[in-house]
């Protein structure tokens, strides 16, 4: 089938991506209007819309991708549930357009973002990074965006801004995790300003090629490719500079286990698990670990942010 992708039309005025995610709703209208089961059930699982003008960054890993399938259907998102596949059968709840992203704190020029002016904001590139998540399994993701830095330079921190904070949308209607007390809500995360200045550090509106899938942060969420997963905020809503470091949800809920730095070192353990080794998801369950990479493998790039620092206490 040919798809025209006109390069003068927004993603947003595309059909939203969780028009397609809506897997219950499609199959049921497929169904009463007498289609066949297995029609109904390609509709629903129609990908999303591609993004324009994606060029290939030099900062990706060479490794070979995760699988669309994996990338989206093995998730955690506690917002829609602390299974692995509670986000991808519940995100479709999610409404992703109008959305808007404020920044704000201790910068020169606040301001509030439209998605769409996000996506113009910097060219877009495919950024093919590791992610390597707390319970020690891992996937290569293709994700679609451009280096943080680009919007951060846009608001001028001021001298006094030593932390950026980003904030996930608190929306329970829609995002049925949140009714519940596993966490404190909103979601907030946190980086320094020097390690969200980074250019490795993203601002990600997709991934292969196409918007992203809600389960996955849609439509606009951070990539820290060298710290556990739980430290790349996603659906965002507001970034905050400060001067104090931020109270960020799982170094609150469990600081113990949490810590605010949260990089990729095999040689600190989780109190429940080693952090030695991990299981690349879409290999399978029997097949041998990996060993886990000091900064998930890009030590090179970023190792001299931590200089000096005692990493086994601020882990």
């Amino acid at each position: 089938m040919v798809i025209k992708r006109p390069s003068d039309v927004l993603p947003s005025e595309i059909t939203p991506k969780e028009v397609y995610l809506r897997r219950r709703e499609f199959l049921k209208a497929a169904l009463a209007l007498g289609l066949g089961e297995a029609v109904a059930v390609r509709a629903a699982e129609s990908r999303g819309a591609r993004l324009p003008e994606v060029r290939r960054s030099p900062l990706s890993t060479s490794e070979p991708p995760t699988s669309y399938k994996d990338i989206t259907r093995y998730n955690n998102f506690y917002e829609f549930g602390t299974d692995k596949s509670d986000p991808a059968e519940r995100a479709h709840l999610l409404k992703t357009r109008p959305w808007t992203v404020t920044v704000e704190g201790l910068v020169r020029r606040p301001r509030v973002y439209d998605i769409d002016e996000l996506l113009k904001l910097a060219p877009l590139e495919e950024r093919v990074y590791r992610l390597r998540c707390v319970e020690a399994w891992s996937m290569v993701v293709p994700w679609i965006g451009y280096s943080l830095s680009e919007l951060i330079r846009q608001v001028e921190p001021l001298g006094s801004a030593k932390y950026v904070e980003f904030t996930t949308l608190l929306r329970p209607a829609e995002m049925p995790g949140q009714r519940l007390p596993i966490l404190a809500w909103p979601y907030v995360e946190g980086l320094r300003l020097d390690e969200a200045l980074h250019p490795l550090t993203l601002l990600c509106v997709g991934l292969y090629g196409e918007v992203l899938p809600n389960q996955n942060g849609a439509p606009v969420r951070i990539v820290v490719p060298w710290k556990y997963g739980f430290k790349s905020g996603k659906s965002i809503v507001k970034i905050r500079f400060t001067e104090s470091q931020p109270r960020t949800s799982w170094n609150l809920a469990a600081p113990h286990e949490y810590g605010f730095y949260a990089n990729v070192n095999p040689t600190v353990d989780h109190p429940r698990w080693s952090q030695a080794k991990e299981r690349r998801i879409g290999e399978g369950f029997f097949a041998p670990k990996r060993d886990t990479l000091m900064f998930n493998g890009y030590a090179e790039q970023v190792a001299h942010l931590y200089a000096g620092m005692d990493l086994r206490r601020y882990f």
